[in-house]
């Protein structure tokens, strides 16, 4: 990755205090070479030791307390080797910070139910004990996660009258006329002309890209794109080919080769190109500079994919997204995708775009044969949500969980980075990248952060680079400013335990010598 990756921002409209662009770069500060070398190191040693404790064991001097091949030894491995020499051996040792079972509802706050081991990891038993703590690893954005309110409400009377399943598929006899209204209040919501639902986030991608691309296309993804639009990608048989995270200049050189030089072998022309990009890249925190590719989109005659599932609801004046972020013409983007998982507070996703081309997918879509149509309390609750944000339920309180959320997201990222800590993304992004680098900061931030009462989510290889570890956290509407606070008063003291101050460009400071006076008059 770029040791600093900036992106220009267009003209936009004034929008309310805690929403407006944010002024300076979108930038991934480089990561030191000290901390890179003796993070490949780190994972050095311990592919050394498992190699050891694998001979070990096969010489009978360790216990085999691990799940071994289960087909017998002339069938061909179920697994690959090293996926399974890094489990036992990597990914046991830090387990008890991963698939952490909670026993609320995964609000602004969260009881995380206590796990012990007494075999390294190996295998857990609850000791019955609820730790109360801040919920920073949900993707909660607006704060419509609750178990009381008009949603729940909502969602309570429609099992009441319909049921919670249609036992069907949407071809069949599975499609109830609150889903029509749900598609048709959510194409009015984005402002295009048609929407088709589904009843789950991922397969909305897996599932209906295949529908749209196939044999003698090109499909040209961002290299970070979600692993869901990676296999749709797949699926559809057309020819897939990478660019380099949001680079405006290699995705041109890509659209150009391809035009120029058509099909391999052939050299026919492609059939058509499809771009794919995210909104709000989960992992990075980044936001796609969609007006750059919205040119090249026109320039080059191609379709352009925008997936909105951490965007929808989370970024923008009217929480409409990366469009209304940039305030593009919606009519510009030829598929629109999101999910209802995280801004909603619910279940499933959607495509929206020109009516044409969602009557197509209607066809052939493999959701729509093949799996049950959504339940009566999902959509009632997204139904309700969206009511509420587009202000239809008489209040403005879907316009308020948008700007807290907007002023939540920018305190927290300033105050990290005054910490002196290593911040990925934009600043007005709700998912915040805090870099942590070594195999063992993995487990010790997670257990750390616990102990505070803050629930934080960290990530390792393979799911980012080798020599990019990452907490990540991600704000919500439902926090408060004595919740962030907290939970930045907790980072401060686990930064210092653990040695996260890796940042270049900032003198670290310490919680208590932050003015955050200041900060209170510019963000609430």
């Amino acid at each position: 990755m770029p040791s600093v990756k900036t992106f220009e921002k267009t003209n936009m409209k004034k929008e309310p205090r805690g929403l407006a662009h944010s002024d300076s770069l979108e930038d991934f500060e480089e990561t030191p070479t000290w901390a890179a070398v003796i993070t490949v190191l780190g994972y050095a040693l311990l592919t050394a030791l498992g190699w050891l404790r694998d001979f070990l064991r096969n010489i009978g001097l360790e216990d085999k307390k691990t799940a071994q091949e289960p087909n017998p030894k002339d069938f061909v491995p179920l697994y690959q080797s090293y996926e399974c020499f890094y489990t036992r051996n990597l990914y046991t040792r830090i387990r008890d910070v991963f698939n952490q079972p909670i026993a609320s509802v995964a609000g602004a706050t969260v009881q995380v139910m206590e796990r012990l081991s007494t075999d390294f990891n190996w295998t857990f038993k609850f000791s019955g004990k609820k730790l109360p703590s801040i919920n920073l690893g949900s993707y909660n954005y607006l704060g419509f996660a609750e178990n009381y309110g008009p949603c729940s409400d909502q969602a309570t009377k429609s099992i009441e009258k319909y049921g919670i399943s249609s036992c069907s598929t949407r071809h069949e006899l599975g499609t109830q006329h609150y889903m029509k209204d749900l598609e048709s209040l959510m194409s009015e919501y984005l402002n295009v002309e048609d929407c088709i639902t589904f009843g789950m986030g991922f397969a909305t991608n897996a599932l209906n890209i295949p529908a749209l691309a196939g044999k003698g296309d090109l499909i040209l993804s961002d290299k970070l794109n979600h692993t869901s639009l990676i296999l749709g990608a797949r699926l559809s048989g057309a020819a897939v080919y990478t660019f380099n995270h949001n680079d405006i200049q290699d995705l041109e050189k890509r659209l150009r080769n391809a035009i120029i030089h058509g099909q391999p072998r052939t050299c026919r022309p492609w059939k058509k190109i499809l771009i794919i990009v995210e909104g709000v890249y989960s992992m990075e925190g980044s936001l796609c500079s969609l007006p750059k590719i919205i040119e090249l989109k026109k320039k080059y005659k191609a379709y352009l994919y925008v997936d909105e599932a951490h965007s929808i609801g989370a970024i923008g004046s009217r929480g409409r997204g990366v469009v209304d972020y940039w305030n593009v013409d919606p009519n510009d983007i030829d598929i629109h995708m999101g999910t209802f998982t995280k801004s909603f507070g619910s279940a499933g996703g959607y495509i929206a775009g020109k009516k044409s081309i969602i009557d197509h997918i209607r066809i052939y879509t493999h959701s729509g044969c093949y799996s049950t149509s959504m339940s009566a309390p999902i959509v009632f609750q997204i139904i309700s949500a969206l009511s509420i944000i587009m202000g239809r339920d008489g209040t403005n309180d879907g316009q308020k969980r948008i700007q807290q959320l907007a002023c939540n997201v920018r305190y927290f990222r300033r105050q990290l980075v005054d910490m002196g800590f290593i911040v990925y993304g934009n600043d007005n992004s709700p998912v915040v990248p805090v870099m942590i680098f070594m195999p063992a900061k993995i487990a010790a931030v997670n257990r750390e952060m616990l102990k505070r009462g803050c629930a934080v989510v960290t990530v390792g290889f393979p799911a980012t680079l080798l020599t990019e570890s990452r907490v990540r956290f991600c704000i919500s509407a439902g926090h408060t400013k004595e919740m962030l606070d907290h939970a930045l008063k907790a980072m401060d003291e686990v930064g210092d335990l653990v040695a996260l101050r890796y940042s270049k460009r900032n003198s670290p400071r310490r919680w208590h010598e932050l003015n955050r006076a200041d900060y209170d008059k510019e963000y609430f």
